[in-house]
């Protein structure tokens, strides 16, 4: 399974910074491809309905086709590890070969987008900085895996 990250926001902006030291670590012990494609909506102006729709169209452009879409949205659905876990090997088993997971701006995502989604899916009530919203993804990822696999990593 191949796992995408997009995201709005500016390539190469937090090169050095701890937080991306933290998503690479991640990237590293997982096994399954990561990419991570941010993507930047360059028009400026417009509503902020109009602004989420044009980082919406450069989201799915960044995505693999057909992909599974998840939204990372706080009103999303709150699973524990184990659930996501579960989730990521349905869609494993079931032959899905492409996951790509969608975060959006500081407005948030499109409504469309996110009815389009296969899950939206929230980290937490709670809004974090778009950086550590990866981080705390990454790390969902790994302890998904490590699940799967019985890797001690996880413990109940």
């Amino acid at each position: 399974m191949k796992i995408t990250v997009a995201c709005i926001g500016r390539a190469g902006r937090a090169k050095h910074d701890a937080a991306q030291s933290l998503i690479d670590s991640y990237r590293e012990r997982l096994p399954w491809p990561v990419t991570i494609r941010e993507v930047e909506d360059r028009k400026q102006g417009g509503s902020v309905t109009e602004r989420k729709a044009r980082e919406a169209e450069l989201l799915l452009a960044a995505v693999p086709k057909g992909a599974v879409l998840v939204a990372m949205d706080e009103r999303g659905k709150s699973l524990s590890s184990r659930q996501f876990a579960e989730i990521l090997e349905k869609w494993r088993d079931g032959g899905e070969q492409d996951v790509a997971f969608l975060i959006g701006g500081a407005d948030g995502l499109d409504p469309a987008l996110t009815a389009r989604a296969r899950l939206t899916l929230s980290l937490s009530a709670m809004t974090w900085p778009h950086l550590l919203a990866r981080v705390m993804l990454l790390e969902q990822l790994y302890r998904a895996w490590s699940l799967q696999t019985g890797h001690p990593y996880h413990r109940d």
